[in-house]
């Protein structure tokens, strides 16, 4: 079974998280860094805040809904608290 991770990306430039999952992080960073995404280009550089992994694809659009739903900073300082990733609502 292929096994997914959602990534957290900064830009300096733009002061703003970006948030979303993927099956291969060292090529997608290396495209957002590049330019080669529509919705990042204009913030490059992005460096890698935190990135989780998780066995399906279903459990990583959870985990990305959820982490977009709370706010990037928000879920970073409840999860530097609890370790524990709770997927779903």
């Amino acid at each position: 079974m292929e096994e997914f991770e959602v990534y957290m990306i900064f830009s300096s430039l733009w002061n703003r998280f970006y948030i979303r999952q993927t099956n291969n992080f060292e090529e997608r960073i290396i495209r957002h860094n590049k330019g080669q995404v529509k919705s990042t280009k204009n913030g490059i550089p992005w460096e890698l805040v935190d990135k989780f992994e998780v066995s399906s694809r279903t459990e990583a659009v959870a985990l990305e809904r959820k982490i977009k739903k709370r706010g990037a900073k928000r879920f970073l300082d409840n999860n530097n608290n609890n370790n524990n990733i709770e997927f779903g609502a």
